[in-house]
């Protein structure tokens, strides 16, 4: 006896309209055809805009503006160095960033979308090409999956799903926003797929399918999974009441999806739990509060070539936004069906605009930066939107004009915004009258110039689209190298840099740092190397205190963290080889020598120092008393100094909470110290140049970098010289701006106390490093009859627990900030292991889903065949 096959669920989408639908092909040719369409006007319209704008690949001009040069690119290097075994560290620990960072939040939140393999099959040189192949994939994908689901909504033409498809592919979040945060694309392709799970539910197919579904976007990128998720389900819950079902029948369809999506998320778990725990450890930031935007620039940004960084990015293309604006007034279309839809539209576009609502679409967290990432949700709802309206038939006038009033009368609104440039008539007018003229094509029956009306409104259906989007995407591209920090791609720079790390490399004995003049925020990960830059949305809280107390600078608000050029630190820190090169000239902010790199070496101790006691004191004001509490011994001269500005007079005080005296344009700092001793500047809150005077000093020190507000960027400390003979020193200022200068700036270190105080760490410490192959156990044998603390080398994240000899493994002590472990005085070792914090619980409900799913899919299937039994 065969089972009986339920019928499919009745919605109010399949009721008969007043006018006969377009026609579709069957539905096995109808969404693949529509797929293809979609994802091949997507990567025409991308490469094409690319080429107008004259960006890489296609032109001089480099694509790595903001994030993605400072963080994904290089993060996708690392990627490539760990496929093909030459990282340095695992998956468990980074030792390349921030003197060893946790990588499992990391890979989690930049690296686990499956398209991020594809950088193994490039060379390494090529790893930009292989970020913009990925990217461009990325979207095409999500043209196609959205295409898919159109006609798994509602039948009709396939070229129509095609072309709406590529209309959400190429919307104004995609190539604004998102196509250099190319991680976020991965909610791009979430949400169509999502969509289509709940289709499945409704009709009772693929439940374990969906499930996998489910759990591979919240691996690929949990960030936006959350906001498809969200949007995923409004839109299910829309089609269940729109659907002619029982009330139990809705009650059981809403039961399943929501052990679906539980189970699939549970599956996730393992790898958000770790990017929860990354993110609660993290440094905290400096985010902006939330501001809606005016009615007129909201509009604004309906129309193309239209950009700005701080507003909803909502252009979905004038063919998508006229036909969702017709949906109201389209009478073949049941009412509940225009409704529904119209209303979850303006709904959702005015969640964005509402605090509480907006906070609830970022997971209830500010985001820093972009204010409006889950627009990607409102050009979708657009899109499926428009869709409903053509997929019931030709528009007759009423509806056609109604949404061409509304289109008018959206740009007489936007005109008053300041993003409307004067290029964006232009292109919207061409594009609105294509749209209108195909549409009203769609509605006749007799050939126009012996050409089927179908194929001619195809074709200008598809070339308004073609023509605008390119335009849009082109107008963002370039305007955003006049808004956003920019850098090259991988070049001679980075290619030396790589080869001098190389070279002078010799992890785990000592470190080597890729050095202070950096070329992108992470140039660890990208050129190799040990240092302590650092750039993530997981750079830890305890290493940016750390080395903002030791004098080190940073950006964003203390998640990019900078080199730090001063013997001291190396010596705490183990860096024995550190590579110098020139500025990046691609910057242009300071004038070229025509040096290359070079590498400087010194000895210092191992990774793995013991001390006399745990730690005592805490960190102060002085960056050069917190560098001798964590060395353990006095080695620097705080003179007192004297700021003159650029009339001979003493500079003022600053009135703000930055301790210090103000300076702008010229100005020196003048001071006595020791002859031969080493001179470090500290001016956090300066920008611009220092040059010591004489013939002692090392050159102009460009590095001062302070941000025009103080907690967002600080410089670093600066090694401009020697002291002279005469023990008188003049340090040179030339102010970017009105800056902040301390009053104690200027510290001498004595070189030969320091090098007597390396010399005695290196008799008390490690024998013998070793660090796993994972990276996540580092051991250490030591002298016998090692008494007090040992300290690694190594910022103290969560995490770590350590043993000393034979003993269990407790959680690691903190030596300020640094990872500590007390000795007995009867121990020759230590080893210290780190543990993810979260992926012992994500395991566990990552596993009890497994079971549950596993013991759901038993059961359905004992249920089968008992009643194919029957």
């Amino acid at each position: 006896m065969r089972p009986t096959i339920p019928p499919e669920p009745r919605t109010a989408d399949d009721s008969i309209p007043k006018r006969p639908p377009l026609s579709a092909p069957g539905p096995s040719a109808g969404p693949g055809q529509a797929a293809l369409l979609a994802a091949t006007l997507t990567v025409v319209v991308l490469c094409a805009a690319d080429a107008v704008a004259r960006s890489y690949p296609f032109g001089p001009r480099t694509r790595n503006v903001n994030d993605l040069g400072n963080q994904y690119v290089p993060f996708h290097a690392h990627l490539w160095d760990l496929l093909h075994g030459r990282a340095t560290g695992g998956l468990l620990v980074n030792w390349q960033s921030g003197f060893g960072a946790s990588f499992l939040p990391d890979l989690g939140t930049y690296l686990t979308s499956p398209f991020a393999l594809l950088v193994a099959v490039f060379p390494r040189g090529e790893i930009d090409l292989a970020v913009y192949v990925i990217t461009v994939l990325k979207i095409a994908c999500g043209g196609a999956a959205m295409a898919w689901l159109l006609l798994r909504l509602r039948p009709g033409r396939w070229w129509a799903a095609g072309l709406l498809g590529a209309s959400y592919a190429l919307c104004g979040w995609t190539v604004a926003t998102a196509s250099y945060n190319l991680m976020w694309l991965d909610g791009l392709i979430a949400l169509p797929l999502l969509c289509l799970v709940g289709e499945w539910i409704l009709n009772g197919r693929r439940p374990l399918l969906g499930v996998l579904v489910v759990t591979a976007v919240w691996i690929a990128n949990f960030y936006t999974a959350y906001m498809a998720t969200l949007a995923a389900a409004l839109v299910f819950l829309l089609r269940l009441w729109l659907a002619d079902l029982p009330r139990r029948r809705r009650l059981t369809a809403a039961g399943r999806a929501a052990l679906t999506f539980a189970l699939g998320m549970g599956l996730a778990a393992p790898l958000v739990t770790v990017v929860y725990f990354g993110s609660a450890h993290a440094s905290e930031g400096r985010f902006t509060r939330f501001a809606p935007v005016g009615t007129e620039d909201l509009l604004a940004r309906l129309l193309p070539t239209t950009y700005s960084f701080g507003s909803p990015a909502l252009f979905v293309g004038t063919t998508a936004l006229l036909l969702a604006l017709a949906l109201p007034f389209h009478r073949a279309a049941p009412r509940r069906v225009r409704a529904g839809w119209t209303l979850l539209v303006l709904a959702v576009t005015l969640s964005m605009q509402w605090g509480p609502t907006h906070l609830m679409w970022h997971a209830f967290a500010e985001p820093q930066g972009s204010s409006y990432r889950q627009t990607f949700v409102v050009c979708a709802l657009l899109v499926v939107a428009a869709w409903h309206t053509l997929s019931y038939g030709p528009l007759d006038r009423r509806a056609l004009g109604a949404g061409a009033g509304l289109l008018a009368l959206i740009a007489v609104v936007a005109s008053g915004s300041q993003l409307v440039r004067s290029f964006a008539w232009p292109v919207f007018l061409t594009a609105a009258l294509g749209a209108l003229l195909g549409l009203v094509l769609l509605g006749r029956e007799r050939p126009v110039l012996r050409i089927a009306p179908a194929a001619l409104a195809a074709v200008l259906l598809v070339g308004a689209q073609l023509g605008e989007a390119t335009a849009t995407d082109a107008v963002a591209t370039r305007m955003r190298f006049g808004h956003m920090d920019d850098y090259a791609p991988w070049g001679d720079r980075q290619q030396n840099q790589a080869d001098a790390v190389a070279q002078a490399d010799g992890w785990p004995r000592y470190r080597t740092d890729p050095g202070r003049e950096q070329t992108v925020g992470n140039d660890p990960l990208e050129v190799g190397g040990q240092g302590a830059q650092y750039y993530s949305s997981h750079t830890s809280a305890v290493l940016s205190s750390t080395l903002t107390a030791l004098g080190g600078g940073w950006t964003s608000g203390g998640r990019s963290l900078q080199s730090l050029d001063n013997a001291v630190t190396d010596a705490i820190f183990s860096v024995g080889a550190r590579v110098h090169s020139p500025p990046d000239p691609h910057q242009n902010w300071f004038p070229q020598d025509g040096s290359g790199e070079t590498v400087t070496r010194e000895d210092v101790p191992p990774l793995v120092t013991v001390r006399p006691s745990a730690a005592t004191g805490a960190f102060g004001p002085s960056p050069y008393r917190n560098q001798e509490l964590l060395l353990g011994a006095r080695v620097y001269t705080l003179p007192r100094i004297t700021v003159l500005n650029s009339a001979g007079k003493p500079a003022d005080r600053s009135t703000d909470r930055r301790q210090g005296v103000r300076v702008g344009g010229k100005a020196t700092i003048t001071a006595q110290c020791r002859a031969g001793s080493e001179v470090y500047l500290w001016a956090p809150y300066f920008a611009g140049t220092a040059r010591l005077a004489g013939p002692s000093a090392h050159g102009l020190t460009g590095r001062f970098r302070a941000g025009w507000r103080p907690l967002t960027k600080i410089a670093a400390m600066e090694r401009p010289g020697t002291v002279p003979d005469s023990g008188r020193l003049t340090i040179e200022l030339s102010a970017n701006r009105l800056g902040v200068v301390p009053d104690r700036a200027v510290g001498c270190l004595d070189t030969e106390r320091l090098h007597t105080v390396v010399r005695q760490l290196e008799a008390t410490g490690a024998t013998k490093v070793t660090v796993s192959g994972s990276g996540g156990t580092i051991r250490a044998e030591l002298p016998a009859g090692s008494k007090g603390v040992a300290v690694v080398a190594a910022p103290r994240i969560a995490g770590w627990r350590c043993a000393s000899g034979d003993a269990a493994a407790v959680p690691a002590k903190e030596y300020h900030g640094l990872i500590a472990v007390p000795l007995d005085g009867g121990s020759t070792s230590v080893t210290c292991a780190f543990h993810p914090p979260g992926l012992r619980l994500g395991t566990a409900v990552g596993g009890g889903a497994l079971v549950a799913l596993t013991g759901f899919g038993a059961f359905g299937v004992v249920r089968r065949r008992r009643s194919a039994g029957g």
